[in-house]
């Protein structure tokens, strides 16, 4: 994939935000081995999968052959969100590839190929503006070309395969983390016309290992005494965010005055506890799983007198519109568990709902401001007509 190059248009007023790149990766030998048409539909399906888990939160600037360009603006980037959201775009390819190669009986090269694809990413932050290119918008300025040229690299020979991230340090040091306690592995590139550049690589083969080895904690429908569920007018990542950022989620919940989060490695997930201030008293939660933008579970314990923690999974699936959140609750265990986590549902039902009409309408404020670039949607489209 050709890198783009400077031009002289004039351009909006400068903003800054992070830039990042999924690349396919053996796209072209894949190809050339081949038959063209079934290539073209399981390519196709891929870059789907990827453009519908990284936008949202990102948004999509341009599809680029075997690549996808995102952006989001902003001058501080939310570790926890990019890292997670890699990941997601990372685990939802992996899920496709293999269920591509499941569900077909077909023995030419473009079907048992499909393995030798793999994905990587390179993120960046820096500045950039917004450019009119025939009849459409396109970001440009010297951290695009960086992102863009940082794409050929030297990762796969270091590390034996394809599947990775590379965060230069500029986007480190926006997100605010150590990445060394994630352990990610410290890598530097010279790059053509821009000089070193230094960074850090997170291994998502390994990251996929451990998605799959690890132990799943969900309550059911049926050992949970409450359940619950209601709408939210968003994309299940923006809707995730609002439910587990904790200035986002302090801005709509009824009773917290902040929330106090501790992480064992930077990056919220597993082991990460939040204290939810409520005037005099605090709540203790602890995160016990973490499948981003699927589901969560979390060990909460309420100073409720007799009332041991309980664990809570918060569900989220698309529907029309938005996003359907389902809370099950599951007492902890010993006698009248049970029925104390009855009481508490019933006590808390009315802030519970205020606090769901409240994330609602602060969602749907947040979704308000018109964006100038073409939905996801509107570029698979225009991508996939130009590929007919």
């Amino acid at each position: 994939m050709n890198s783009p190059s400077p031009r002289h248009a004039a351009l909006r007023e400068t903003e800054s935000g992070c830039l990042a790149i999924a690349d396919i990766s053996g796209y072209t030998s894949y190809l050339g081995r081949a038959e063209l048409d079934h290539a073209q539909d399981v390519l196709e399906d891929l870059t789907e999968t990827v453009v519908r888990a990284l936008s949202p939160p990102m948004k999509l600037s341009k599809l680029e052959g075997d690549a996808v360009f995102v952006y989001m603006p902003g001058n501080r980037v939310d570790a926890s969100m990019l890292l997670d959201t890699l990941d997601a775009a990372y685990f939802a390819f992996r899920r496709r590839q293999d269920a591509i190669g499941r569900a077909t009986q077909c023995d030419c090269n473009a079907c048992v190929l499909i393995p030798r694809l793999d994905l990587k990413f390179v993120a960046h932050h820096g500045a950039f503006g917004r450019q009119h290119v025939a009849g459409g918008e396109e970001l440009s300025g010297s951290d695009v070309i960086v992102v863009h040229r940082l794409l050929k690299n030297h990762v796969a020979e270091v590390i034996g395969h394809s599947g990775y991230a590379l965060y230069t340090d500029a986007v480190v040091a926006a997100m605010g983390l150590d990445p060394a306690r994630l352990r990610m592995r410290r890598h530097a590139e010279e790059v053509e016309g821009i000089g070193p550049v230094e960074g850090w690589v997170q291994d998502l083969h390994d990251r996929w290992a451990e998605e799959r080895e690890r132990r799943r904690v969900k309550v059911s429908r049926e050992e949970a005494i409450d359940v619950t569920s209601y709408e939210v007018p968003a994309a299940r990542s923006v809707t995730w965010n609002y439910l587990t950022e904790p200035g986002l989620r302090a801005s709509w919940q009824p009773g917290i005055q902040r929330i106090d989060q501790s992480t064992p490695n930077g990056r919220r997930g597993l082991g990460t506890q939040n204290h939810c201030v409520h005037g005099k008293n605090a709540s203790l939660e602890e995160i016990l799983d973490w499948r981003p933008f699927d589901y969560y579970t979390i060990l909460n314990a309420v100073p409720m007198p007799l009332l041991k923690p309980m664990r809570m999974t918060f569900e989220l699936e698309d529907v029309a519109g938005g996003t359907r959140v389902t809370e099950y609750t599951a007492p902890g265990g010993g006698f009248g568990q049970r029925f104390l986590v009855g009481m508490l549902g019933r006590m808390v039902a009315a802030p519970r709902a205020r606090g769901q009409e409240s994330l609602r309408s602060a969602v749907a404020a947040s979704q308000i401001a018109p964006d100038p670039t073409a939905s996801s949607d509107e570029l698979l489209n225009d991508a996939t007509s130009e590929r007919s």
